[in-house]
């Protein structure tokens, strides 16, 4: 997609992404940067472009949830796997934590999607809701252009690194997932027995 569309790429795909349509936004971001490393795109434009996409998908998601409202989003969230139940817990966990949840939900995959939309739902005052989104779009577009960019020079490198240490590395993430379903499942039994 780069190849083919270069910043448009970047832009479309961060912008859909923003207001709950399942695309690679974070991908294209990072391959965006390690293009621009690699001197095929212009970094500062591609922070840009990243930026205002981010800001303003963001802003789409925000006025579907407040204009919309709650039956809309349900009729069309169940195509991104956005139920009643997790609506709720969505909501009210940004009751609880507002303004941080704006900020850090743009490094979480799911809540990146669902950000505007829940705090549209939940009537955050918009410029507030703005000022937040604004700041988590810059650390999160800084942050992964970074990562790109540096890595582009680089890539080689890491590639041949990782390629070295795969085996520990899927070793280790192997180990993890036990933990945490076994982690799941003791909570769940704990609960249980609660009840």
């Amino acid at each position: 997609m780069l190849d083919s569309y270069g910043y448009l790429a970047v832009g479309g795909l961060l912008f859909v992404e923003d207001f709950g349509v399942p695309a690679p936004g974070e991908t294209i971001l990072i391959a965006a940067a390690v293009y621009a490393g690699a001197g095929q795109l212009n970094i500062v434009l591609v922070v840009l472009i990243a930026f205002l996409a981010a800001l303003a998908g963001d802003n789409v998601g925000f006025a579907i949830g407040h204009f919309g409202g709650r039956a809309l989003v349900l009729r069309f969230g169940r195509y991104v796997f956005l139920t009643d139940d997790r609506l709720d817990k969505a909501e009210g966990f940004f009751m609880r934590h507002g303004g941080k949840v704006v900020t850090i939900a743009r490094f979480v995959g799911g809540l990146r999607q669902a950000n505007g939309i829940v705090a549209g739902l939940a009537k955050m005052p918009w410029r507030r809701f703005l000022a937040f989104n604004a700041l988590g779009a810059a650390l999160w577009v800084a942050t992964w252009s970074a990562v790109g960019y540096f890595a582009g020079d680089n890539l080689t490198a890491i590639y041949d690194q990782l390629k070295r240490y795969e085996l520990y590395l899927l070793a280790a993430l192997g180990v993890l997932v036990v933990v945490l379903i076994g982690r799941w499942l003791w909570r769940r039994n704990r609960q249980r027995r609660a009840t």
